[in-house]
């Protein structure tokens, strides 16, 4: 099956998915095998794999050993060009739809295309939407585009519509890592009123209760990443899942 057909399928049947990101830079490999089997058995249901920089490590080697230690989806969430691998199983191909700048609308994917089919990986088209979140976020810099103002849900619905119409298989709202404020109810809602196609949430997420908010506005996907960089946050993993999972809990 699949990948993004699966995560359909999650969506359908929990409400909404929960996905982690794991950033190769800031997850030591030591950690690594213990954090994925903790995952699993929280009921995480799938990772992100990439960041905005590459300083350390070998990326085809980290989720080579992201796919020996688990049997979730590993999704490359490509920060370069370079953020490529075959061992993974599908890439959200990323278009910087909230800017203006070219490469990061379409200038750097047809670089891209070809290393993707050679891959043999799943190609999943993603409207790649960010967010005012009170900071100057990595994303924000590295894309060289502005934010879509936090106080202007119309504007992030009327462009994810826009992103549906060009064809586009999901909607990524950002607030980025590390982000001050998450992406707004208001905005998440507006965004998943007007769109047909899942909507992701990510960024500025501390808390399950936080989670369980973008769901309860229409979010069909959420994830989080640099909390669970400190291993004393792991246990939160499991209430997070369940905050997401809408069908399944009741949050507490």
């Amino acid at each position: 099956m699949k990948i993004y057909n699966q995560l359909l399928n999650t969506i359908k049947e929990k409400g909404a998915a929960y996905l982690i990101l794991l950033d190769p830079d800031k997850l030591p490999e030591n950690k690594l095998t213990g954090f994925l089997k903790h995952c699993e058995k929280s009921g995480v249901d799938g990772f992100l794999v990439g960041g905005s920089l590459m300083v350390n490590g070998d990326f085809d080697s980290f989720i080579e050993k992201v796919k020996v230690n688990t049997n979730l989806p590993s999704i490359i969430f490509p920060g370069s060009i370079t953020q490529i691998s075959p061992f993974a199983d599908a890439i959200l191909f990323l278009s910087v739809v909230s800017g203006r700048n070219p490469e990061h609308l379409i200038g750097k994917h047809v670089l891209a295309a070809p290393s993707i089919k050679k891959s043999g990986i799943e190609p999943i088209s993603t409207a790649y939407i960010l967010i005012e979140s009170g900071s100057t976020t990595t994303a924000i810099y590295m894309s060289g585009s502005l934010p879509i103002p936090r106080n202007k849900p119309e504007i992030a619905a009327a462009t994810a519509l826009a992103s549906e119409y060009l064809g586009m298989k999901l909607i990524y709202l950002e607030a980025g890592s590390g982000a001050d404020n998450s992406v707004p109810n208001e905005m998440v809602k507006a965004v998943s009123n007007q769109c047909s196609i899942p909507v992701i949430v990510g960024g500025g997420i501390r808390t399950p209760q936080t989670a369980r908010e973008k769901v309860e506005n229409g979010a069909s996907i959420i994830v989080t990443g640099n909390y669970f960089e400190d291993e004393n946050n792991w246990d939160l993993i499991k209430e997070f899942a369940s905050a997401v999972h809408i069908k399944q809990s009741i949050l507490v």
